[in-house]
């Protein structure tokens, strides 16, 4: 046997929840892979902070393990993930998580490449985790999206220009403006993905990905992450454009009608809302400044 079984991660800061942390190695090659998969099945994966930080300490000792020359990223059961988990952020807990855990910092920081194993739905925060990895393969079933404007979660810093880097930016526009879904196909013809390949084929397409990986340089490798990484440090990290236009938004009606409509599976009056905001300014305006309406 080539590749040893799956062994789980375990020691002081090893104990998860919403996550399942494991290593195997290559006999012949003499390295080995990390796999980190979310596991929250009956979310379809969506994340919280707890998710996350849980996350950072996984990428964190795979990134600084000597014998670890690739990290594959995916989630339990039938999908990748679905992103931040609404009824989560319907809490109100979105902004202050944004602050901290930027998703996609957990792709950066790693010196080692990273492999995103796609099956299923990839949507909204999961789809960016996957755009950023350094590689995505994908099987035939997975269906990508973003869902920001859709339930009212906005996005800004270097996720929105680097997927302009992956895709275009016509694309790019078209997924994060528009919230539509991408079959495997449409994501391998637009460049979001390297590869597409049946879903019982799937783990056994990351393996080759992985054993090619393992076979050349560890070292040139993370210098050459590094360098592509670099581009990203270039880019306005999250938070600025949000809080320069609406730095209120998050205690507006809008922020909560979005999860909300979505969790009672309705249509958000976004619109409604806005235009009583515009009534409520006008009042205000009229009391303080006598202007008429």
């Amino acid at each position: 046997m080539v590749w040893t079984e799956w062994g789980k991660v375990t020691g002081k800061g090893m104990e998860f929840t919403d996550i399942i942390y494991e290593k195997r190695f290559h006999t012949e090659l003499e390295a080995g892979v990390a796999r980190v998969l979310v596991n929250r099945p009956h979310r379809l994966n969506a994340f919280t902070a707890h998710t996350m930080d849980e996350m950072f300490r996984a990428f964190y000792d795979a990134s600084h393990d000597p014998d670890i020359g690739v990290v594959v990223l995916s989630g339990v059961g039938d999908h990748f993930g679905v992103g931040g988990d609404v009824e989560w952020e319907e809490w109100g807990l979105k902004e202050q998580f944004y602050w901290r855990y930027a998703p996609n910092r957990v792709i950066r920081m790693c010196r080692k490449p990273v492999i995103a194993m796609v099956k299923g739905y990839c949507i909204g925060g999961s789809n960016h985790l996957a755009y950023c990895c350094d590689f995505t393969i994908a099987a035939d079933n997975a269906i990508f999206g973003q869902n920001g404007p859709r339930v009212a979660s906005p996005a800004d810093g270097y996720i929105i220009p680097y997927l302009v880097r992956v895709v275009g930016a016509k694309r790019a526009r078209e997924m994060w403006m528009l919230c539509r879904r991408y079959d495997a196909s449409e994501a391998l013809a637009m460049g979001l993905v390297n590869k597409v390949v049946p879903l019982e084929r799937l783990e056994e397409e990351v393996d080759r990905w992985c054993e090619q990986l393992l076979s050349v340089s560890p070292t040139c490798l993370e210098v050459l992450k590094a360098s592509f990484d670099w581009e990203l440090d270039t880019m306005p990290q999250m938070g600025n454009i949000v809080n320069w236009l609406h730095h209120d938004f998050f205690d507006r009606p809008e922020a909560r009608e979005g999860p909300r409509a979505f969790l009672e599976r309705r249509r958000p009056r976004f619109w409604a809302l806005r235009r009583a905001e515009a009534e409520a300014i006008k009042r205000v305006r009229k009391e303080l400044l006598g202007e008429e309406e």
